[in-house]
Order: C-alpha cells, then sequence, then structure tokens
C-alpha cells in the first residue's frame, strides 16, 4: 500500500522528544484495515517513510484512533526540515 499525505512536523516532548506528522484520518482508516497483518505488535506498522529525496525505514505510531509517522533525524537533516515544516510524506506499507 502507498500513501501520500501532508502534514505539519509537530515536536512531542516524552521521555525521549520526537518529530511527528499525523495521518490525516481517510489514510488512517485504511492503515487501520491492514493493521492487523502488518503490526509487529503494540499497533506498530512498519513503514517505509519518503520526503523529499530521502527514504527512510520506521513505523507508524497509533495515536488517538490514527497513526503519526515518526520523523527521523536523519529526513530533518537530510532534506532540512524543523517544527512546523508542511511537507508532503510518502509511506509504503506492506500489506
Amino acid at each position: 500500500m502507498r500513501l501520500r499525505v501532508e502534514g505539519e512536523i509537530w515536536f512531542w516532548r516524552g521521555p525521549a522528544p520526537f518529530h511527528f506528522v499525523t495521518v490525516p484520518p481517510v489514510e488512517s482508516a485504511m492503515i487501520h484495515d491492514v493493521a492487523a497483518v502488518v503490526t509487529y505488535g503494540w499497533g506498530m506498522i512498519p513503514a517505509t517513510v519518503t520526503i523529499g529525496g530521502t527514504t527512510v525505514t520506521t513505523a507508524l505510531w497509533p495515536k488517538d484512533g490514527g497513526y503519526i509517522v515518526p520523523i527521523r533525524k536523519v529526513l530533518q537533516d537530510r532534506e532540512g526540515l524543523g517544527v512546523g515544516d508542511v511537507v508532503e510524506v510518502v509511506l509504503d506499507i506492506d500489506a
């Protein structure tokens, strides 16, 4: 499954700081439909994430009935991204 979503990068300050993009509700529902087949536990969904010319492997996190995409440091550095930037994210999920 390949999805293209757009969203703003936001910061979560937890035990370890993370940056995320929230997957919109329609695309989150599509991911939810295949979640049972692809999750490796705790609702985490393995995915390949591409922003600009950079691709990384990560896992989507479940949050508030939807999913959020961690924006890894390598993506931030290579693409010059920061909090508040609106980005197009290509999600590849093997379903």
